[in-house]
Order: C-alpha cells, then structure tokens, then sequence
C-alpha cells in the first residue's frame, strides 16, 4: 500500500533496522486494545500472515472470508484485510476482555505496531509511529524482538518480494482495461491467498513456487 504521507509527520525522524533498539514496547497492552479498534480496512494481510492464520488456527482462507475477513481494493489491487465489526469497530478477534485471541498468529501489521515498515533504495527498514499508540512511557526493545517473527532474515526477503510484486502490480493495472485487471487480480488472490498452504513445509519455499508461477504467468 503507497503512501502519501511524508516520515517527518508521522514517525520521530529514525530509521530502525533489526537489530536497533526502539521505545515500542508496551509492556503487554494492559488494559488497552485502542490499537484493535476503528482500524477501518487497514490491517492488509500479505501471504505469510494468511499461512501463519490459517495453519494456525486450522481455517481454510474460504472460511475467514466469511467471517473475519474481507476483500477491498488497494491502489487497484485486491487485498484482504481483517474485519472490524460491532458499534465499536473490534477486530473480529478481539475478545470479550479486550484481548486478541490470535496472538500467536497475529499479522504482521499488529506485530509491528507502533512501528511501520519504510522501503528504500531495495531495502526495508523501520520506523517509529507518534501519535498512535495511546500508552506511555513505553520501554526500549530491540526491533527483532518486538516483532517476534522466526527466520526474521528471510521473512524481510519475502517483504521485499512481495513488496516489489505490488508496486509493480499497480502500476502495470493502472493502464489495463477492467477485464485484464480482474484476471490479474483474481490471479493474485487464487494463487497466494486461496491456494491453500502446507502447514507441515516451510512458507518461503511455498511462495517462491508460487512466484515462480506468477512470473509465468504475468512475464
């Protein structure tokens, strides 16, 4: 997802990189699920969290898009997102005691909050968002730690692939006719979300088959 919006309003001037120490840690979110509220369709789901949820929890992608999970269009690529739902806009997996009931297998998006991710010159960094996490006094932790993601390594190599993927992917729909952008984008949602993911071999040789397939395909 592109953004318009300039570093400088909405971080504190650093980039991070894994290994670097950051004020993110919220010492377990007690008492606050703010971050789990009112997120819109923001909470984008890329493969590796769609392989982490449903080997995780044992649901077929089939089975979240009919309740915990939906569809919507990003810079002209369809995406899917987690589901907020009720008056107060929850996160589907938000449960009665304000806590997520898929901690363990949570996207990436809420494993980095308060940090974002910042691509540049081929690679990916971190920053620190101000202004959205309501609790203070946060703690320092080291960046690899708070994301809590094994292999963390490959995982950012499949980050700057499947980033690349979508930026080229917008670009390229943005000068096709509807029809080709609808073989596109249902090419992209069969392939890397509906397939379905072995839980028993590892993800990143999954998705390199099926980027190989992609590159088929698209060329």
């Amino acid at each position: 997802m592109r953004q318009n919006i300039s570093l400088a309003e909405i971080s504190d001037g650093h980039l991070y990189k894994a290994n670097d120490m950051v004020k993110a840690d919220c010492g377990g979110c007690e008492g606050c699920s703010q971050c789990c509220r009112g997120m819109g369709s923001s909470i984008i789901l890329d493969p590796y969290d769609v392989y982490r949820l449903t080997t995780g929890i044992g649901k077929s992608m089939q089975e979240l898009l009919a309740t915990s999970v939906e569809l919507n269009v990003v810079d002209g690529v369809i995406l899917p997102n987690l589901k907020m739902q009720g008056t107060r806009e929850a996160c589907a997996y938000l449960d009665v005691e304000g806590r997520c009931s898929i901690h363990p297998y949570r996207p990436g998006i809420c494993r980095l909050f308060p940090l974002g991710r910042h691509y540049e010159n081929g690679g990916l960094f971190y920053f620190l968002q101000t202004g959205e996490c309501a609790k203070e006094n946060r703690s320092k932790v080291k960046v690899s730690k708070w994301i809590d993601t094994p292999e963390l390594k490959r995982n950012e190599q499949f980050k700057l692939q499947w980033h690349d993927l979508l930026s080229a992917m917008t670009d390229r729909v943005a000068g096709e006719d509807e029809g080709k952008q609808r073989e596109e984008n249902l090419l992209l949602l069969r392939l890397f979300y509906l397939l379905p993911y072995e839980g028993t071999t590892d993800f990143y040789s999954q998705f390199t088959e099926r980027m190989e397939h992609w590159n088929e395909q698209i060329g």
